[in-house]
């Protein structure tokens, strides 16, 4: 597997990014321009990565192409073309969104996340995304989620066939999908099952961790890896045996400083997989 963080840590040019994330002990990245940037831009980031043996895992997207609200959703979708064109041209591995939501926050849960109505939107909006940019090299993925689709590997696999693209693939963050007991508990098992249904299809992982509250009712807190309960060791193993260039991008700290104590956790702890 292959280490990163979805930082751009703080760097003045293209070259001291790469230089900063191999000294880190990075081996992927999250791209660190989009395709608002001026295209020499970007260019400078691909050459700087190419130099340092930084696999470019991730374009991200990050917008609501669902929304109800029209100009909001066609922005969103223009920014998701543009993306994954980008994401195409320098040769990531993925571009990933998540679905989106019904309601007025992009990301939020809403009742209505979860409706069959919902999901022929989502299909729509992912087979335009890919039929209007016509990746050739790279693949739109959707990450999955506690409170919007998919939920969980059968509802990845069910989107997969209703979108029937080949460049639609998977991004795997098992964490947004421990969201019960049965998978908080029992982790490993239902680590196995996800990657046996879509382990040849994955194309970027983020890695982190979960705690369970004492506090009613059942709440669970995504938080840095080690502070949590869940079987990264399986993880990184699946993971690797899926693809061993595969990147796992920790993700959702608070500083620069925290993702470099991170990694030098993760590094010692998971060594045995990188």
């Amino acid at each position: 597997m292959r280490l990163g963080i979805s930082s751009s840590l703080d760097h003045t040019t293209p070259e001291n990014w790469a230089q900063k994330m191999e000294a880190l002990g990075c081996r992927s990245v999250v791209f660190p321009a989009d395709c608002t940037k001026p295209q020499e831009l970007a260019d400078a980031y691909v050459e700087a990565a190419l130099r340092h043996d930084l696999q470019i895992a991730e374009v991200g997207i990050w917008r609501n192409a669902i929304s109800q609200d029209e100009k909001e959703r066609q922005a969103a979708m223009d920014y998701s073309i543009g993306q994954l064109k980008l994401a195409d041209r320098i040769g990531a591995r993925c571009c990933v969104n998540v679905i989106g939501s019904v309601g007025t926050r992009w990301d939020g849960a809403y009742a209505g996340n979860f409706t069959q109505k919902t999901w022929d939107r989502a299909v729509r909006m992912i087979q335009e995304v890919i039929d209007e940019a016509k990746p050739r090299h790279t693949f739109f993925t959707i990450e999955p989620m506690p409170w919007m689709y998919p939920t969980g590997p059968e509802e990845y696999l069910k989107l997969i066939e209703d979108v029937n693209r080949d460049a639609f693939g998977v991004h795997m963050d098992v964490i947004n999908m421990i969201n019960c007991p049965e998978r908080y508990f029992f982790p490993q098992p239902f680590v196995d099952h996800c990657f046996e249904l879509l382990g040849d299809r994955i194309r970027s992982c983020h890695l982190k961790d979960v705690l369970l509250g004492q506090e009613f009712t059942f709440r669970l807190q995504e938080c840095a890896c080690g502070e949590g309960t869940f079987c990264l060791e399986r993880y990184a193993e699946l993971a690797g045996k899926a693809d061993p260039d595969m990147p796992m991008i920790i993700e959702h700290l608070h500083s620069d400083e925290d993702y470099i104590s991170s990694v030098g956790y993760v590094k010692e702890r998971l060594k045995a997989y990188l």
